[in-house]
């Protein structure tokens, strides 16, 4: 095994990518899957992904075969294995592996197993390995920069990369060009009747969550407007387990005229529903860049002021399309950037950063975004 530097894969490589257990993550891994099929024609790929995923996984027309590394009943590692061994039989062995999720100890335990010819990504049990050492190969080195979100990233790798944006860098490490901004997602039409605007509150981070009081005017103004606001996400025991989401849709679904959307939809038909809105409000979170994917005109509302500082990793991961417009703060806080965003909960007092990005600006955004579709009769 040794790191990928654009070495020749052959006339039909073998190739696995390894993904995370996020929905936002999967979403920016389709231009680098997109890309690996356009350099590599008769490649075979395979995905190791996650049960919350598996649904856009098994219909994304770019992944051959998948297999979820990422689940809430864990296979053992002989299931692992085994499964393993058995598509190296039926397709021969891996001649390229490329790591998109180096935190997880889960896709670090997979790759001696997977035994690529060539590597993106340094695996910690094998960093020993000379062939491994990043610190000697320049592209392949951009994985050890400790904040791929700093305002110096782009500097410091010129001219490897032009943006800190996630799904550019998985690009250029696996030394593939493509339209990294092009997202590529299943659709599905969905089981409901879709309101004007679809709204999701609710984060895997408590740091980056709107406060209540601002969703109810928001969702009020657009009653104001005869616009029909509907509230998507997980089921609501999943939401409230996993997303932080305490009272807060309780609350909004009893004190407005909120459609209770949540846990109606599969991924792709949430992405269908996407689609066919006039409108998205939603923080930074997974179905922002389903959003960013459909071509939903789309509000994101981050707590960072306008130079990417704040709650967020935002120069990370912030949607570069045109249709998505973010809802800045007006006051910068540096303290999630000093807890390498690993903080849950806001380390303050008073959740400032997300206070200061006020309703009337996320309003104006949202007529921005209607009058993208101004006279559209949803189907």
């Amino acid at each position: 095994m040794q790191l990928f530097a654009n070495e020749s894969l052959g006339a039909r490589p073998h190739i696995a990518v390894l993904g995370s257990n996020k929905l936002g993550n999967f979403v920016v891994t389709t231009p680098l899957l997109r890309g690996l099929k356009a350099k590599y024609p008769g490649c075979i790929l395979d995905f190791f992904g996650s049960d919350r995923t598996a649904e856009f996984e098994r219909q994304l027309a770019t992944i051959d075969w998948r297999m979820a590394l990422h689940t809430s009943t864990p296979e053992t590692p002989q299931t692992l294995i085994a499964a393993i061994d058995r598509r190296r039989q039926q397709v021969g062995p891996y001649d390229l592996v490329i790591n998109c999720d180096d935190d997880s100890d889960r896709t670090q335990a997979i790759i001696p197993y997977l035994q690529p010819t060539y590597l993106v990504g340094s695996p910690t049990p094998l960093g020993a390995d000379p062939r491994l050492n990043v610190s000697q190969h320049r592209v392949q080195a951009i994985r050890q920069d400790p904040n791929w979100n700093s305002p110096t990233f782009v500097q410091t790798h010129v001219p490897l990369v032009q943006s800190n944006y996630i799904a550019e860098i998985f690009c250029r490490l696996a030394y593939v060009e493509t339209n990294f901004t092009q997202l590529d997602l299943p659709t599905q039409i969905p089981p409901f009747a879709v309101p004007d605007v679809l709204i999701h509150v609710t984060a895997s981070r408590a740091a980056k969550l709107w406060p209540r009081e601002y969703w109810q005017q928001l969702i009020q103004w657009c009653q104001q407007q005869a616009l029909t606001v509907g509230l998507v996400g997980s089921a609501p025991a999943v939401q409230k387990q996993h997303y932080h989401a305490s009272d807060t849709e309780d609350w909004l679904l009893a004190t407005t005229a909120l459609i209770d959307l949540r846990g109606q939809a599969t991924l792709p038909e949430l992405a269908g529903a996407l689609a066919q809105t006039r409108a998205f409000v939603t923080v930074d979170t997974g179905p922002l860049h389903v959003a960013a994917a459909v071509g939903c005109p789309t509000v994101a509302i981050f707590g960072n002021d306008s130079e990417g500082d704040g709650a967020s990793p935002m120069r990370l991961w912030a949607p570069r399309q045109p249709h998505v417009t973010l809802a800045l703060s007006q006051v910068k806080c540096t303290h999630c950037q000093a807890q390498q965003f690993k903080n849950t909960h806001c380390v303050l007092s008073e959740h400032r950063c997300m206070m200061a990005v006020f309703p009337e600006t996320v309003m104006t955004s949202l007529q921005h975004c209607l009058s993208l579709t101004e006279g559209y009769n949803s189907p």
